[in-house]
């Protein structure tokens, strides 16, 4: 890539924080966040996601909205990716575990910030094409695992935090007993073709459990392993 194109990169990734930082505003009474923290504004505006897209899709890699990465799947809207991220209010010498790598893409922006991460896909062709991309990026704080997110990853448990990236009826019993107390998981509850919402749940230091509904979504169908 010339020096010309990797500034075009650049200011179009600029672009696309300013536009993902209008939504935080926005939303800000239905989220509790009134502006990205610092740790993700840096990681949005770093991660190269055009390189972490189909070639096809490269040229919208930086539009504020969802696209197609193939299998039936789709990289998140870079706004999701942000706030999803701030839900789980991540610091440096975290452990996260990501259901649904999907095309690395929310990985990356933890691995950022976060000091390890563990990603799960389901599909064995993204899962394998993600973790190559994530380790030519240089990310050696990610380890991805294809396999079934329902049943996360229970031998790197507990996580300080857990970001799934695809619809689920209810929330998975693995995934709240991999939580750490005091942990957060961010997760779009609700069937396909119905309502759903982005919801934020805190496990207590009693073992119980908050949740609390942010934002209607529309996310691709967590899919069971058999």
């Amino acid at each position: 890539m010339s020096a010309a194109q990797a500034q075009d990169f650049a200011a179009l990734r600029a672009r696309m924080v300013a536009e993902v930082e209008a939504m935080y505003a926005e939303t800000r009474f239905e989220t509790g966040v009134a502006a990205m923290s610092p740790a993700v504004r840096a990681a949005i505006a770093k991660v190269e996601r055009h390189r972490l897209v189909p070639p096809e899709q490269v040229a919208l890699a930086y539009r504020n909205h969802p696209l197609p990465i193939g299998s039936g799947q789709t990289i998140s809207q870079p706004y999701i990716v942000a706030i999803s991220t701030d839900l789980i209010a991540p610091v440096a010498g975290h452990t996260v575990l990501e259901v649904g790598t999907g095309s690395g893409y929310q990985a990356a922006v933890l691995a950022e910030i976060v000091g390890r991460v563990y990603t799960i896909e389901i599909v064995e062709a993204l899962g394998k094409r993600a973790a190559a991309r994530l380790a030519e990026l240089g990310y050696r704080n990610v380890e991805v695992r294809i396999g079934d997110g329902y049943a996360g990853w229970p031998e790197k448990a507990p996580f300080d935090g857990i970001v799934v990236t695809a619809a689920a009826p209810r929330v998975p019993p693995a995934l709240l007993e991999q939580l750490r107390p005091g942990g957060r998981m961010v997760i779009p509850l609700g069937a396909e073709g119905a309502i759903q919402y982005l919801v934020v749940i805190t496990r207590r230091a009693d073992g119980g459990y908050d949740e609390r509904r942010v934002l209607p979504v529309r996310f691709v169908p967590l899919v069971p392993g058999r």
